[in-house]
């Protein structure tokens, strides 16, 4: 399985924001729509970055509340790892992992496309293990 089942599952959209809003709407974002990160874009849709909730977190802890009034592109990841449509979901887990973060976004032909998140890659996971046990109880019970 790949990241375009992920999406297909899933769908493509993905909700975005600007390099100058503030953390505060960020952090209003992520609580409203029960999401862990915002992909950060510049005019024409390219990525100038990623903030989750995490990083909210640390810069809070770091420098104070008076943060919130900061545009986001003083917090946010500014270099940003992608993935694509054909990551396998190995792939994914694998980058995830070594780099201890939660959210890919998708990238397609230089687009922006969509995002996945660990939560997606286990799901999907998940769905592949079962069809398999299902698999292999059916080739026992024909055998």
């Amino acid at each position: 399985m790949n990241v375009a089942a992920i999406l297909k599952d899933k769908g493509e959209g993905v909700f975005t924001m600007r390099p100058d809003n503030t953390l505060l709407e960020v952090a209003t974002e992520l609580a409203s729509r029960k999401i862990g990160s915002v992909v950060v874009t510049e005019v024409g849709g390219f990525i100038a970055g990623i903030i989750s909730e995490r990083d909210v977190v640390r810069v809070l802890a770091e420098r104070g509340p008076e943060q919130l009034s900061a545009p986001v592109e003083q917090a946010m990841t500014k270099s940003v790892v992608t993935c694509t449509l054909s990551d396998t979901i190995d792939e994914l887990m694998a980058e995830m992992t070594a780099r201890r973060f939660r959210h890919l976004p998708v990238v397609d032909d230089g687009q922006l496309i969509g995002i996945v998140s660990i939560g997606d890659v286990v799901k999907q996971r998940i769905a592949e293990a079962e069809m398999e046990a299902e698999a292999m109880r059916a080739y026992i019970a024909t055998g």
